[in-house]
């Protein structure tokens, strides 16, 4: 069988990305039923339906989906609320966002609509909440009434209801108390798989203790002896769970799981892995197939794995298992589950830019791999069948396909699906099993916002079924029938990643660094080191004469030719990548993701500016009185002068260089003195393309070249990213000299990015956006977070998750795959570093070991007094924390812009008006909410400071090219050469 299984692999590779019609077309064979079938289908389905309508009213989850539905604003201020309240410590911000929730939505339009009297209760209760919030007439009222109880009243009441929703969708907050609630009335006849409720472990300690609660709750539920079961997901296990990571984490997620099976057989309970993203899904079957073949395990059939069947590798995936249960002698329950990750996948793929979907875009195609796969599920000798659905379509055509067989059981989640498994349990003997989260109430946070996402979606059954305009016949709709329709086509909503730009232009094409195998052979041919040698440049004087005489030519040619070049430039990188990320890993230290994101953004840049010199540059004709016309032209000025910085030395090189030709000007390029090579690469790259020699000319080699080609008064515009001290003398050697022109300066320099964290944010979440946004490249972005100020209640337990997460990082070889952090750029910047943590070294709360070869700074937490502390940039892994009270937040931002700075800012708020408040007080360039502050894309989010942090206008933004252009206007008397013959040859004009 070994034979078996390694075609099966070979199958799930190759279906990962494979067009969506090539994957459905066999799925559709499989799921469709013959015409008996699907009239037997549907009358069970239909008998499924009445019962279910019938017993509703006392369903409070259908009845709130009902009532409440994820389209409206009512049901999102709803989900938002639950998903944050309970973590917060203070009440001044409880209070805070339980106005910002409750206080613009229309309660009252629900009051009394539904068919169930505890939503029409809570209801009532949003709308006295909503009153107390307000400012209005009503809310005056409704406070002098209750004036003793005031705002706490309303929280309390608020803190009850959404301890209520987690009593709804977790079993219980301890293993003991879930345990005991499966023994009452309405859970009699099913038995149940507990989870420890939770997200992916962020550090080593939180991995810990998932961990010993897994133990745990093996060992109480193996002394109950009831059927019930564990599901464990491997990412709580290990907080690196990644491809790039993988000879680190999988190995100990081997010997973990290996035990805690071994505990589970043990004491004679069954044992599921969980599924994760898609693109850990090779890392777990490599997992799965090392436990099962472990020989402490042989003869146990009690090892079980979930499959999503939103994923187009699906159906290879059980015939794996199968396959795998043969060769290790066991059957493996399969639990099929539709999936719980669809929204984060299709944007994770079209931000990678990678060639396809590894999932369906359309529900029905999800539905039909679901039956294709249920269908081998059932049929399979060496796989137990689980089929996780509250579809009855789904559970009427399994029982269709099953017949007389009893040999698989269905899955619900605990607080979903009750009536649709009532009979089929206690009336006709079928085996159903609850899936049953265990935590606390305040652990509820994302798992209860997707589950709600996922089960509330206006396309799933669960909603469906809620919702009255919707018949039998809808509902039951034959999802095989729908795709046909379609051909399997893929949803004309979401766009092929290449296509997420367009018509305008082509997204730039990533490669897939989760796929183990094209990672191995990116970190081949970035890894061998290569030789540079010593550039030199002819003088300042020479290089402007040659660029003057390239921008006769250039700025004659038309705009459409010019962007043909910048186009035909792109496509020359994407085919160098692979040298070009060399480069990069070898010259300017970057890791392997950041020199892929390099060329992918210089590829952007290219595409996007001959887009926009398309649409902005041409001539427009200008209205005016009759017998004149107006013309504007955009024209180059003439040699641009671009310098570049060592951090960005292709995206900002290239950025810059693209945007001066695009706009018909002639360029000297000059590269930072750290990364000359790689913008000589790119420089040869574009001559190639078709631009002159002497339009595009790199200048490299002479440390005094920047200064000289200042000084020359021929220039006609600098384009600069780098210091704000070299910014400024850059613009006074502009203006020295009272003789030479005005010309234009375009400037990009750094900051002291700030992100300001409040009480309502997920600490799981912060932290990861502030090691992302700290410590990547070695913290040398000019976009970089350099200061951390955390609201006092929660800094405590966030640092401490901060620091922990710290320890995960791996600092090294930016060409070793497993790298996080690479040196810094040079021997100056190293030493100025650390002698700033030298300086700081007794507020230092937190450092992780490096090399000791190389240029490695630490990843370093400082912790200051206050905001007004930290006066200048540190270009590097270095970041600063200190702590703000809460309550005004306004003032906490005018204190960060009074730095002077102007680039990046961070919120981290559940609060709609929190984000409102610093959109309108901060002075910054990017403000970033709720995400890391770094990877600006070309297009998407325009990038450029303000203040000390720059001149504008911004990178990668629709007004950046008309800078570099001169605006000319021709205005012509049409009526001097004998009349106005337009205005003549109009109908009935005359004198």
């Amino acid at each position: 069988m070994a034979d078996a299984t390694a075609s099966a692999r070979a199958e799930i590779s190759r279906l990962h990305r494979a067009p969506e019609p090539e994957v459905l077309a066999p799925l559709l064979k499989a799921a469709k039923l013959s015409p008996e079938s699907r009239r037997r289908v549907e009358s069970r389905a239909l008998a499924m339906l009445a019962e279910l309508r019938s017993t509703q009213a006392s369903g409070w989850v259908n009845q709130f989906l009902q009532e409440y539905r994820l389209n409206t604003s009512e049901g999102i201020a709803l989900l938002s609320l639950a998903e944050a309240f309970l973590r917060v410590p203070d009440p001044e911000t409880a209070d805070q966002l339980i106005a910002d929730k409750l206080g613009d939505a229309d309660w009252r339009a629900h009051a009394g609509k539904s068919h169930s009297t505890l939503v029409n209760s809570a209801t009532w209760g949003l709308v006295i909440g909503r009153a107390l919030v307000s400012e209005s007439a009503e809310a005056s009222a409704l406070k002098r009434l209750i004036a003793r109880a005031g705002e706490p009243f309303v929280r309390q009441a608020v803190g009850a209801a959404m301890r209520m929703m987690g009593e709804i969708f977790v079993m219980g907050r301890t293993i003991e108390e879930a345990i005991a609630r499966m023994k009452k009335r309405e859970n009699r006849g099913f038995t149940a798989s507990f989870d420890m409720l939770g997200e992916a472990a962020r550090t080593f300690p939180d991995a810990e203790r998932y961990y010993r609660a897994y133990e745990d709750a093996i060992r109480a539920v193996g002394k109950v002896k009831e059927g019930h079961s564990i599901s464990v997901k491997l990412s709580a296990l290990h907080p690196r769970y990644e491809v790039a990571q993988y000879d680190r984490c999988v190995p100990s997620l081997i010997e973990q799981v290996e035990a805690l099976a071994t505990l589970a057989k043990d004491v004679g309970i069954a044992f599921t892995i969980d599924a994760e993203e898609t693109e850990r899904l090779e890392m777990s079957l490599d997992i799965i197939e090392a436990v099962a073949g472990l020989r402490a395990l042989k003869g146990w059939d009690g090892l079980g794995m979930a499959i999503q069947s939103y994923g187009k590798r699906a159906r290879p995936t059980i015939a794996w298992a199968n396959a795998v249960g043969e060769k290790t002698g066991r059957r493996i329950a399969a639990r099929l589950v539709k999936g719980a990750y669809w929204d984060s996948e299709i944007k994770h793929t079209q931000e990678q830019g990678l060639s396809d979907y590894p999932l369906f875009t359309r529900k029905a195609a999800t539905d039909v791999c679901y039956l294709a796969c249920a269908k081998d599920m059932l049929v399979a000798k060496n796989i137990y069948p689980a089929f996780a659905t509250h579809n009855a379509l789904t559970v009427a055509t399994v029982l269709e396909w099953a017949g007389d067989s009893r040999d698989f059981e269905f899955q619900r989640l605990h607080g979903m699906g009750e009536g649709l498994y009532e009979t089929l349990v206690r009336e006709q003997g079928y085996h159903t099993r609850i899936y049953a989260p265990v935590g606390g109430h305040r652990d509820l946070l994302a798992y209860l916002v997707r589950r709600l996402l996922e089960n509330g979606a206006n396309s799933s059954f669960v909603h469906q079924l809620a919702d009255e305009k919707l018949t039998d016949a809808d509902i039951l709709a034959d999802p095989v029938a729908k795709i046909a329709a379609v051909g399997g086509t893929r949803h004309p909503g979401i766009p092929l990643p290449e296509d997420l730009f367009a018509p305008e232009r082509k997204n730039s094409e990533g490669i897939d660094l989760n796929d183990r195998e094209e990672l191995a052979r990116v970190a081949k041919a970035v890894a061998p080191p290569l030789d540079f040698a010593p550039m030199s440049s002819p003088t300042a004087d020479a290089l402007v004469t040659r660029a003057l005489k390239g921008f006769e030519d250039w700025s004659k040619r038309s705009v459409e030719a010019r962007a043909a070049c910048l186009e035909r430039l792109a496509d020359l990188l994407e085919r160098d990548r692979d040298m070009l990320m060399r480069i990069a890993v070898q010259e300017a230290k970057k890791t392997i993701p950041d020199a892929l994101a390099e060329v992918r953004e210089a590829v952007d840049f290219c595409r996007y500016y001959a887009a926009q010199a398309r649409k902005h540059l041409q001539p427009v004709e200008l209205p005016g009185p009759t017998g004149e016309r107006n013309v504007l032209r955009m024209e180059g000025r003439g040699a641009w002068v671009c310098i570049a910085p060592w951090n960005f030395p292709l995206a900002i090189f290239l950025g810059q260089v693209s945007a001066a030709l695009a706009a018909g000007n002639s360029v000297i390029a000059k590269p930072a003195s750290q990364t000359p090579e790689i913008a000589a690469c790119a420089v040869g790259l574009a001559h190639d393309a078709g631009i002159p020699e002497d339009v595009l000319i790199l200048a490299a080699g002479r440390r005094d070249m920047g200064q000289k080609l200042m000084e020359d008064v021929r220039i006609a515009g600098v384009a600069f990213t780098g210091s704000t001290a070299t910014a400024k003398t850059i613009a006074r050697t502009l203006i020295a000299d009272d003789d030479r022109d005005i010309i234009p300066l375009i400037a990009e320099t750094g900051g002291i990015n700030a992100m300001i964290v409040d009480s309502t944010a997920l600490p799981e979440q912060v932290v990861q956006d502030v090691i992302t946004s700290a410590f990547r490249s070695a913290g040398q972005r000019c976009s970089a977070l350099r200061l951390l100020v955390l609201q006092d209640d929660i800094a405590e337990r966030t640092l401490e998750m901060l620091s922990g997460a710290m320890d995960s990082l791996i600092v090294g070889d930016p060409a070793d795959p497993r790298t996080d952090v690479g040196p810094v750029i040079d021997q100056p910047s190293y030493d100025k570093l650390m002698g700033r943590r030298e300086a700081m070294k007794d507020r230092i709360l937190k450092t992780v070991p490096v090399p000791e070869e190389g240029l490695f700074v630490p990843p370093t937490l400082i912790r200051i007094d206050a905001i007004e502390e930290l006066r200048q940039e540190w270009f590097g892994p270095l970041l600063h924390v200190t702590t703000w009270k809460g309550g005004d937040l306004a003032e906490t931002v005018r204190r960060v812009n009074a730095s002077g700075f102007g680039l990046t800012m961070g919120l981290h708020s559940r609060i709609a008006r929190a984000a409102e408040t610093v959109e309108e007080t901060g002075t910054v360039g990017n403000l970033y909410v709720n995400r890391s502050m770094i990877g600006a894309i070309v297009g998407s989010q325009p990038f450029g400071g303000e203040g000390q942090s720059g001149t504008g206008p911004k990178a990668g933004g629709p007004h950046y090219l008309p800078r570099f252009c001169a605006e000319r206007v021709t205005s012509t008397d049409t009526t001097s050469s004998g009349g106005n013959a337009t205005l003549l040859s109009l109908d009935d004009v005359g004198i």
